[in-house]
């Protein structure tokens, strides 16, 4: 992973500001799409362009989120979890969350009636299959208050339920979540960083940014996240980096885009931590 402490293996890139979003909205009316008996499925979309923050918001039903373009990063109180195109997240019910968009995304979502949907208690990424992916965009979008697009939006809704529910059982669950801690400055120590990956503010800089010492923020991420600061930023770099390979972005610009001097630096890293090259990552998303 990068190491401020070897100038040789880092670009002498522009420090960024790591600013928040620029726009903030509300949380794209979810009452308007509420999930029962009669229609267990609810599904609704919204373009959104870059940099605009989704509130906290939080409802009594679990969602799948997705994009079908556009890399969006979706935040609890527990951890981030970046999710490209190829990937949906499931959010429990009654679980406070917010969504950052990373890039101008069609930003999709289904809410889940709780009698149908799987008891999964936390967050989990999945992979969209085919299939997965035909379902949830086969679903009405038409909110509440307003005759649906489809007639038999809500015949076409309970047939479509099990299989998409099945489906979503099947899904592989990958696990590149980034844990965030409970410790407000800790956490906008790692919010900052999950903002400007590419940064090479040393671990020492970060701490004096919030007020402490680096020996403190050291501790801070063991006893808080059960990781080093090492370790956890590997996650975090890994987290950013993947979407992008995922979309086909050269493994040097990635590099760079990951705060590398070097391409080897890089692949050696990611290596490491999911056994294979970003080279063979990207050609088994092609096949």
């Amino acid at each position: 992973m990068p190491s401020t402490e070897s100038p040789d293996r880092l670009r002498e890139l522009p420090r960024s500001t790591a600013t928040a979003p620029t726009n903030s909205v509300g949380p794209l009316t979810p009452h308007l799409y509420a999930p029962d008996a009669v229609r267990p499925l609810r599904a609704k979309e919204h373009f959104l362009k870059a940099d605009t923050l989704v509130e906290l918001h939080q409802h009594p039903w679990p969602q799948l989120t997705f994009s079908t373009r556009g890399v969006i990063r979706l935040s609890t109180e527990d951890g981030s979890y970046i999710v490209p195109p190829s990937r949906a997240l499931w959010v429990p019910a009654n679980m406070p969350h917010s969504i950052t968009l990373i890039e101008d995304a069609e930003l999709r979502t289904v809410y889940l009636h709780g009698w149908i949907a799987p008891s999964w208690e936390r967050c989990e990424v999945l992979e969209i299959s085919r299939l997965l992916r035909a379902l949830m965009l086969a679903l009405d979008t038409t909110p509440d208050g307003l005759p649906p697009a489809d007639p038999h939006a809500a015949q076409r809704e309970r047939w479509i339920a099990p299989l998409l529910v099945d489906e979503l059982e099947r899904a592989t669950q990958i696990r590149i979540d980034v844990p965030l801690p409970a410790n407000k400055r800790l956490r906008q120590l790692c919010e900052t960083m999950l903002r400007a990956p590419a940064s090479r503010a040393t671990l020492a800089e970060r701490a004096h940014a919030i007020g402490a010492s680096e020996r403190t923020v050291a501790r801070m991420f063991r006893d808080q996240l059960g990781m080093s600061w090492q370790q956890w930023r590997q996650q975090a770099v890994m987290a950013h980096a993947l979407p992008l390979l995922a979309r086909g972005m050269p493994v040097s610009q990635v590099a760079t885009a990951s705060g590398y001097a070097t391409d080897s630096a890089f692949c050696a890293m990611f290596k490491a931590a999911t056994g294979q090259s970003p080279t063979a990552f990207q050609h088994k998303k092609k096949s």
